[in-house]
């Protein structure tokens, strides 16, 4: 099933050994990678590793809410920083399943003021109108800003919406779920209790599955593989009382909804 990966945290955190971690997913049923570099200095390397695992790694780009400036500081979006990004976008438009990651991330350390609050709006206003002339749908990040998000989606006329990891209310989410966007599920779940409410109330029909590796696994600081996807298939499928094969075929074929050119790459 598709699984996503996103962009490695720093070395002394998580070593880099992507050849053996995306070797390994073989025992499991992941079938496709989908990765979203959020560091705009990680864009080639990533999108090089599309030709060192061809049919397998399906690259999204997009201009990240928060920036890195170093491995120990990260600061809020500019127009600035999109306005560099573009052209990369465009040149490798062609080879793209998605836009993202993008979204707004309104943690207090990042965004404390109502300037860079707006800064990150008008840069996820922008993606949401770039998504559409590329006829690409979103992947969004949403952190501490559930309600803000889909509000701007809703208002910006967004339709193509896949919001990973969210960490809102589940009565938020349903909002989203009647505009017609998709939820995918990280195996934290199996340690968060926010996150196993949301499944709850959520139907299958608008969940996806990822890993966001390295990040979100099972254990808490503990390096997250593409491979775990099936944890949280397991316990989606242990909160809603169905077969984990129920969860593997429902949420494969919403991933392929949201993610059409996935049909381009898998054998399903």
């Amino acid at each position: 099933m598709p699984a996503r990966k996103r962009n490695p945290r720093p070395p002394r955190l998580f070593p880099s050994a992507p050849g053996a971690v995306w070797r390994r997913r073989g025992r499991w049923t992941v079938t496709a990678t989908s990765l979203r570099p959020a560091s705009r200095r990680t864009w080639r390397p990533w999108c090089g590793r599309r030709n060192r695992f061809p049919g397998f790694v399906l690259p999204c780009l997009g201009v990240h809410p928060v920036q890195e400036v170093s491995p120990e500081e990260q600061r809020s979006v500019t127009l600035k920083d999109l306005d560099a990004a573009l052209p990369l976008i465009e040149l490798y438009k062609d080879k793209l399943v998605g836009i993202g990651e993008v979204g707004l991330d309104f943690t207090p350390r990042f965004a404390s003021t109502d300037e860079q609050k707006e800064g990150q709006r008008q840069v996820l206003i922008k993606q949401i109108e770039l998504a559409r002339r590329l006829d690409l749908p979103l992947n969004v990040h949403s952190r501490s800003a559930g309600r803000p998000t889909i509000n701007l989606l809703k208002e910006q006329g967004a339709t193509k919406v896949l919001l990973h990891a969210f960490d809102g209310k589940p009565s938020v989410a349903m909002e989203g779920v009647k505009a017609g966007y998709f939820f995918s599920i990280p195996p934290s779940i199996i340690r968060s209790e926010q996150k196993q409410k949301l499944v709850k109330l959520l139907p299958l029909e608008s969940m996806c599955l990822e890993t966001d590796s390295p990040a979100l696994g099972p254990e808490k600081q503990v390096r997250n593989e593409p491979k775990n996807i099936y944890v949280a298939a397991e316990y989606i499928a242990k909160i809603k009382g169905i077969p984990v094969e129920e969860v593997i075929e429902v949420t494969t074929q919403n991933a392929l909804k949201v993610f059409p050119k996935l049909r381009n790459f898998l054998r399903i």
